[in-house]
């Protein structure tokens, strides 16, 4: 047993003595210290109530799903955008590329362009949503605490600036379409006023509808008078035929009928008539109405437009600021030497197992 034991020694020392003296000098002696910054914040609108920093630490903000915009925030946080912008001045990629810095955690090892530095960030961001909450935990690892710090800041700053943008845009739209609403609704009112303000001129009638009650009140007062006189001619002939009031009345009665001969023909007579021209001035009327009644639902939709607007106002609420680390909390130096010697361990008796067998087989 002890030869075979011997057998693997070289096995030994390549899956076990070797990595944990290499994990030992790296995690004991190389690796830089790690810092985590970390933030809270939530995206929220104002039919939202508050959520106070104790709820958001208990998970008690009441909330159930992920909403719209926090899911917008993590996108963008992934998003080759955010780190863009977050470098613009080249202070983020600065942050990694210290020449101080352990060449093994520094970045440029394998290369600095933007898509291999886009990659490399990744395992320096977490981007962490509540189980229960709408709570954002971000958090970003860096080799010194103010940068981690900075860096944190400017990616909650980046995402506020995101959110108010896509709010004003949303708001904007809503009201701009309202707005485009009435000032059509406005013009249609405008349009059918001097219409209608045109044919009273055109015509000279100011209301025919006034003016046809008192043509029908003076064709009825003709009538009455027509039958006085009619019935007193009537008389006059039957009883006293060479009455001399006879002629007179003769002609009294031919004036009236023509005069209400000729009112009845502008009530009811031709294009000219009042006729025609209640008919023409209803429709115009009736459009005026229907144009300010509408003229008066758009600026009501106006009105619900912007209370909507501000309903869907969204805001980037800091739960917590980004933290300043005091202390590195990565590597865990102890941990992943101990994880290295157990894994070598088990490698080297696995493949132990899996050599001594094949020679047995071999015998």
């Amino acid at each position: 047993m002890i030869t075979r034991l011997k057998s693997t020694a070289g096995l030994a020392l390549l899956t076990v003595i070797l990595p944990t003296l290499i994990a030992l000098v790296y995690f004991g002696l190389l690796a830089e210290d790690v810092y985590i910054s970390e933030a809270r914040i939530v995206v929220r609108h104002p039919e939202q109530g508050q959520v106070s920093p104790l709820d958001a630490a208990l998970d008690r903000t009441g909330f159930g799903a992920a909403n719209e915009g926090n899911n917008t925030v993590i996108a963008y946080l992934q998003s080759r955008a955010a780190i863009t912008e977050a470098n613009a001045d080249g202070s983020l990629k600065g942050a990694y590329t210290r020449p101080d810095l352990f060449w093994f955690d520094r970045f440029g090892l394998l290369g600095d362009s933007d898509e291999q530095f886009y990659r490399y960030f990744q395992d320096k961001l977490e981007v962490e949503e509540g189980a229960t909450t709408q709570v954002l935990t971000i958090r970003v690892r860096a080799f010194d605490p103010k940068k981690a710090q900075a860096i944190n800041a400017r990616l909650v700053e980046r995402s506020e600036a995101l959110v108010n943008s896509l709010s004003k845009r949303s708001q904007s739209d809503l009201i701009t379409i309202a707005e485009t609403e009435v000032a059509d609704a406005t013009a249609k009112a405008r349009g059918a006023a001097l219409a209608l303000a045109r044919y009273r001129n055109q015509s000279g009638i100011v209301d025919p509808v006034q003016e046809s009650e008192v043509g029908l009140q003076m064709i009825s007062k003709l009538q009455d008078e027509l039958i006085a006189a009619q019935t007193r001619l009537r008389q006059l002939q039957t009883y006293t035929p060479e009455a001399s009031q006879i002629p007179f009345l003769k002609s009294q009665v031919r004036d009236l009928q023509r005069e209400i001969d000729e009112a009845r023909s502008n009530l009811t007579g031709g294009r000219s008539s009042l006729s025609s021209a209640l008919t023409r001035y209803q429709e115009l009327q009736l459009d005026v109405e229907f144009a300010e009644k509408q003229l008066a639902a758009t600026r009501a939709s106006l009105q619900e437009a912007r209370a909507e607007a501000r309903r869907k106002q969204a805001y980037l609420e800091q739960i917590a600021a980004p933290s300043l680390p005091d202390y590195p909390v990565e590597p865990r130096r102890i941990r992943s030497i101990f994880a290295t010697l157990v894994l070598g361990l088990l490698a080297w008796g696995v493949l132990s197992m899996l050599l001594i067998g094949v020679r047995e087989h071999r015998d």
